[in-house]
């Protein structure tokens, strides 16, 4: 069941994708991230005041945020800290780099997620999720190759080191996830991982962006910007779900998760007119094949 919850996460952080290269096209980063960020935390706030007075609808709709300890807070705020230093850095390279590019490079996270959950959990999996896992692996790699036919140089290109860093940020997030999600409840992580993500911009834009703003890309308003907000909440809140079963496998979930990765890159070719769609298509499917044998080994 956990498998099914996984794949529509993967659809949610597809949907993700594509709100963010819209709102960062021709964008300061910065800001977006802050203002996306906050619609988490307005949306929220109420919640987690409402369960201090109504308990018993916000259990009825599965939105009740109970009280956390001092250590809690302490877990989620490390979790929003290495969320927002991946987020800086994968934001700054989506707006400087194809889309095509950009996903697929982002979604080898689940490579680095699984010797982690090997490594520190013990996970174990069978024949089926490790042939899933090594075709997506060997098709995330090919996907990189095309960048060369698009003058990226992955060795020189900084928005591709952002985008690696980034990457390897988001796999600690992820196992850091397996850890917390069974040891603080998941409504108050999303909850609270909401608010400390805005307040942790507030002073990253007060600080390093507002002073510089004159040399930097100016900040346009987007509506699609809140909706980055909207759709991370819908993707955590699947995404928390689907690792809280006990026999959940977070490699595996990982990688589901990533192969969101056909949105934007749908998105990108018929929108954006992105190079090299055929060859990055056949690619494209060997990810899905490499998914369907992870969701049929679950």
């Amino acid at each position: 069941m956990w498998a099914i919850w996984a794949i529509l996460a993967a659809v949610l952080l597809g949907i993700y994708d594509v709100l963010k290269k819209v709102s960062l096209n021709n964008n300061a980063v910065i800001p977006t991230l802050l203002f996306s960020v906050s619609t988490g935390a307005i949306l929220f706030i109420p919640i987690i005041i409402g369960s201090r007075y109504n308990e018993t609808f916000f259990q009825s709709v599965g939105l009740f945020v109970p009280v956390a300890t001092l250590k809690e807070h302490l877990l989620i705020f490390i979790k929003s800290t290495i969320v927002v230093s991946s987020w800086i850095l994968a934001f700054f390279a989506m707006k400087n780099l194809p889309l095509t590019i950009v996903s697929p490079i982002r979604a080898t996270g689940p490579f680095w997620t699984m010797l982690g959950a090997i490594t520190i959990f013990s996970e174990k999996l069978n024949a089926f999720q490790w042939t899933g896992i090594l075709i997506t692996l060997v098709f995330f790699y090919m996907f990189s190759t095309v960048g060369k036919l698009e003058g990226i140089n992955f060795r020189k290109n900084k928005w591709i080191l952002f985008l690696i860093a980034a990457t390897l940020l988001g796999t600690v997030s992820g196992l850091y996830d397996k850890y917390i999600i069974r040891n603080v409840d998941r409504v108050a992580v999303q909850a609270w991982f909401s608010v400390y993500q805005m307040l942790i911009m507030i002073p990253v834009t007060a600080f390093i962006w507002y002073p510089r703003r004159q040399k930097l890309t100016p900040f346009t308003w987007r509506w699609t910007i809140p909706l980055i907000g909207i759709f991370l909440i819908l993707t955590d809140y699947v995404y928390f779900y689907a690792i809280s079963y006990p026999d959940s496998l977070i490699s595996i979930i990982s990688g589901i998760r990533r192969s969101g990765v056909v949105i934007p890159f749908i998105f990108a070719a018929i929108f954006l007119k992105e190079k090299n769609v055929k060859r990055k298509g056949v690619y494209l499917a060997g990810i899905i094949v490499g998914v369907l044998l992870m969701v049929m080994g679950s």
